[in-house]
């Protein structure tokens, strides 16, 4: 059998952690949880020196999500399902993960919650740019189709059982495979 993709994908603070989290605890099947965050936090970026200004983030930000991208398609290649937490903010992550996603099983969720409670959200971690919610609210989700949707702002463990029984019970092709299907 080949491994699996659950994409959480909702703006900065909307819960995707949180619900990941409640995946990985409770997916029948063993998921590794990955997302920017985890890379950032695990100092594997000289984040200190990004932001003194002696390293420039707006050069070494293609790259490394470039990497980033592509390290999901080997992690799954190699037989490791994923819970990807992501937020697609720039033109054509989209085409690449589906590019690279493709050949697997991805279930792409769209993680949504309101304004009101992204701003909160954001104010309480105070780790992310102030207005960085707002932005990725009014742009992030546009236009995009998804396998299945949650509101975050219910409960997460009911948002996390849902997402479950539709990963289980789906049936026709994923979001992904129909994207691939046009691109070809």
């Amino acid at each position: 059998m080949t491994a699996s993709i659950i994409f959480l994908h909702g703006a900065s603070s909307s819960g995707k952690s949180t619900i990941a989290a409640g995946l990985q605890a409770n997916l029948p099947l063993p998921f590794w949880h990955i997302s920017i965050d985890h890379l950032r936090d695990a100092g594997v970026l000289p984040t200190q020196r990004f932001k003194s200004g002696e390293f420039d983030w707006k050069a070494a930000r293609a790259p490394f999500f470039d990497g980033f991208h592509r390290s999901l398609a080997a992690y799954v290649a190699a037989g490791n399902n994923l819970i990807l937490e992501h937020i697609l903010d720039t033109n054509g992550w989209l085409e690449q993960l589906v590019e690279l996603l493709s050949p697997f099983d991805v279930f792409f969720v769209g993680v949504h919650c309101p304004l009101d409670e992204l701003i909160r959200r954001e104010a309480l971690r105070g780790d992310r740019p102030v207005g960085s919610a707002a932005r990725d609210f009014e742009t992030i989700h546009r236009g995009l189709s998804y396998d299945f949707e949650v509101q975050s702002d219910r409960d997460a463990a009911e948002n996390v059982a849902a997402i479950i029984d539709s990963w289980t019970s789906r049936t026709g092709d994923s979001v992904f495979a129909r994207l691939a299907s046009k691109e070809r």
